[in-house]
């Protein structure tokens, strides 16, 4: 049951990135990411109410809350990183290093929790393979000299925090229900976000944001929200180390999109990186 839920997580992920993409293409990063934040704390809200989970708020208990707030503060870190990344490098080299969380997560996953240890050699295996697409498809050799090397930092730095998510958010949400978790975590982000603009003294640029602008980052808001919705049921009832790799093959619609619409293209190397990280990421779904 929570394959189908993983896999939609991966769809509204992959659409996430492209409708970001072009919310931030003319927009600040960091006001942009608390714009969409701010879109995506209604819609967690929103799924809390409708499903009565709200009743389960008072029995949550003290380690969940921590762990919830731990998860929500790297989320706000990682997607700070990842919009910065965004506004600076092309978006299908920004997605490869940024999916490459997945190595870092089941690495954890493995060390942390015995019942993800089933398979282990199978997914170093596939997770090899993860590692060597990401690395192929970023392609950090290519692109402005000035620019090449900082897009490329915060989109490691938005992985690293990725990864952390996941992992405190799977020890957070264990007696939780999955959508109360998830509204509880944006209210950090929401937070956090709000609070880094408000300190760089970024809130002018808010008045700034143009109408396309804005539409496109409520759309994206929305995705991640229904994105984030179907990642935490699947993590909550699977496996992180099966449930993380099929999240990340978002990669699939955002490389198409960029393709198409943003008129990027992939190099061979690039092509063998996104061929090797799909093989991975699906032989870690099926076989193991």
């Amino acid at each position: 049951m929570w394959l189908i839920p993983s896999e939609l997580s991966a769809v509204f992920a992959g659409i996430t990135a492209i409708l970001s993409k072009y919310g931030v293409k003319n927009a600040n990063s960091n006001v942009a990411t608390a714009v969409r934040t701010s879109v995506v704390l209604i819609f967690a809200w929103g799924i809390v109410f409708a499903t009565g989970a709200y009743k389960t708020l008072s029995d949550i208990g003290a380690k969940s809350w921590i762990f919830l707030i731990l998860s929500g503060a790297a989320t706000g870190a990682s997607w700070i990183c990842y919009f910065k990344a965004l506004s600076l490098g092309e978006v299908s080299k920004v997605a490869a290093v940024d999916k490459s969380s997945v190595v870092l997560s089941v690495l954890f996953a493995l060390l942390l929790f015995p019942a993800e240890r089933t398979m282990w050699w199978a997914k170093l295996l596939c997770l090899a393979a993860i590692a060597t697409g990401s690395f192929l498809m970023a392609d950090i050799r290519h692109g402005e000299e000035k620019s090449r090397f900082v897009w490329f930092v915060f989109a490691a730095l938005s992985a690293v925090f990725a990864a952390t998510t996941s992992l405190l958010a799977k020890i957070g949400i264990e007696d939780v229900d999955s959508n109360a978790a998830t509204a509880i975590r944006t209210c950090i982000v929401f937070v956090t976000a709000w609070l880094i603009v408000i300190c760089r003294g970024e809130t002018k640029y808010v008045k700034e944001l143009k109408g396309k602008d804005i539409l496109f980052l409520i759309l994206s808001g929305i995705a991640t929200g229904a994105s984030w919705i179907c990642y935490y049921y699947a993590i909550q009832r699977g496996q992180v180390s099966i449930v993380v790799p099929i999240d990340k093959l978002s990669i699939l619609i955002t490389v198409l999109f960029s393709l198409v619409v943003f008129k990027e293209k992939l190099s061979l190397k690039a092509w063998i990186g996104l061929g090797l990280l799909v093989t991975g990421t699906v032989c870690m779904a099926v076989f193991t």
